[in-house]
């Protein structure tokens, strides 16, 4: 799928969000990848029809 050179890293790779976005919805919250993944607004994926949780990342006090 991916035309860049080199190529985006592929969908089951650690780095598959680095790749380039292929198709971008902000308003319906999602965004593909030229490798396949579905890049979901809330940190979420679904990388090869799997789906992977959204990463929750811990609140920051405020100074």
């Amino acid at each position: 799928m991916c035309q860049h050179r080199p190529q985006c890293p592929p969908p089951e790779s650690a780095s598959r969000e680095a790749a380039h976005v292929a198709v971008r919805h902000p308003e319906q919250g999602w965004s593909l990848l030229c490798n396949g993944v579905l890049l979901v607004d809330d940190t979420g994926e679904l990388p090869d029809g799997r789906a992977i949780a959204p990463v929750r990342r811990p609140a920051q006090a405020a100074t």
